[in-house]
């Protein structure tokens, strides 16, 4: 019979340092890929410019730019998800010369961050265009959309349809997605406790990821896109409003589509590999007398990829749209309040949700 080993003898136990070990990794991990946010006065240095100005819409300080010809017929538009209005300065090259091209960064996005309604649905954002327009001094504008910006821009239009001269929607949201269609992004924020966590850590992995996606040809994702993309995401504020709009926007309801009287262009990329071709012909099929043109070769981010060809369609579309009585001036240039807020227009009430 083997010899018992006194208690003095039992082998030492292990697992204590052994997670404690397993801590220390975890908190180095975390700590490398924790991502406070930026200053806004840093990523407003770096991202906004000369046409670049800041004012009250409902409480909020948007960034705005309004350029192009300040005689021409107002095209306002409207960036997608985690998107800025950089997405559009191509067009606002192509369009300028006829046109007036005003966009902005929508509430939790950009540069323009969160706002005191603390709501980003679509609903809301619909909401926060009317002021916009207001606060232009605009009756009328062409609105333009790109996917959560699409969603927007229709719901403005199948509301206040007497504030729309013509809707030009690309690669828009507006029908229920399966759940294996959400993106990746959204589908994280989604998720309890991580999403709660993950917002926090480094965006530029799931960034590159998301653009390489967004585009055709992934060399179209270059450095500088997902540089200002991910920068932009820690503007003070703006995780926070992306994982709050994940978790309260209801899926769109596409019946409104099928009572609109507004004169519609619909652009898609082909190649979308977000929102399927087939939503497009769905909006053919629901907005009475729509266009619809498919760039082929092209991704859910076709005015980026081809500028010169979609904003074509777009200039062709425009060209026999009225203009609707308005300033012929563009925004004056803002400038600094006793509070140290650039303010180029004086603010209207936002108003509140139903």
């Amino acid at each position: 019979m083997p010899t018992r080993r006194r208690r003095s003898e039992a082998p030492p136990r292990r697992w204590p340092l052994y997670a404690l070990f397993a801590a220390g990794v975890l908190a180095g991990v975390a700590l490398w890929a924790y991502a406070p946010s930026l200053p806004a006065e840093t990523l407003i240095a770096r991202y906004a410019n000369d046409r670049s100005h800041f004012i009250d819409v409902g409480g909020v300080r948007a960034h705005v730019r309004d350029q192009g010809n300040p005689a021409g017929v107002p095209m306002l538009l409207i960036h997608g998800s985690n998107g800025s209005l950089q997405v559009w300065e191509s067009w606002a090259r192509e369009l300028g010369a006829d046109a007036r091209v005003i966009s902005v960064d929508l509430p939790g996005h950009g540069l323009t961050g969160t706002w005191p309604r603390d709501e980003y649905t679509v609903e809301a954002y619909a909401d926060f265009i009317e002021v916009l327009i207001d606060n232009l001094h605009l009756d009328k504008v062409v609105l333009v959309g790109h996917s959560l910006g699409g969603a927007v821009a229709w719901t403005f239009a199948a509301t206040r349809p007497d504030r729309v001269i013509q809707l030009v929607l690309v690669d828009s949201a507006g029908y229920p997605r399966q759940d294996n269609e959400v993106p990746l992004m959204t589908r994280l924020a989604r998720t309890p406790v991580l999403g709660d966590i993950g917002i926090y850590f480094k965006p530029e992995s799931l960034v590159r990821r998301s653009l390489r996606d967004a585009y055709a040809d992934p060399a179209q994702a270059t450095p500088e896109r997902i540089k200002r993309m991910a920068e932009l995401q820690r503007f003070p504020g703006n995780r926070e409003a992306t994982l709050q709009r994940a978790r309260t926007q209801e899926p769109l309801d596409p019946t409104p589509l099928r009572r609109m009287d507004v004169p519609t262009l619909i652009l898609w990329g082909g190649k979308d590999r977000w929102v399927p071709a087939a939503d497009a012909f769905r909006f053919q099929n629901d907005i009475k007398g729509a266009t619809l043109e498919i760039f082929g070769n092209l991704g859910h981010n076709p005015m980026e990829e081809d500028p010169k060809a979609t904003a074509a369609a777009v200039a062709a579309f425009i060209a026999g749209a009225p203009l609707p009585p308005q300033p012929t001036e563009p925004i004056p240039p803002p400038e600094p309040d006793p509070a140290g807020a650039d303010h180029a227009v004086q603010p209207s009430v936002m108003p509140e949700k139903d």
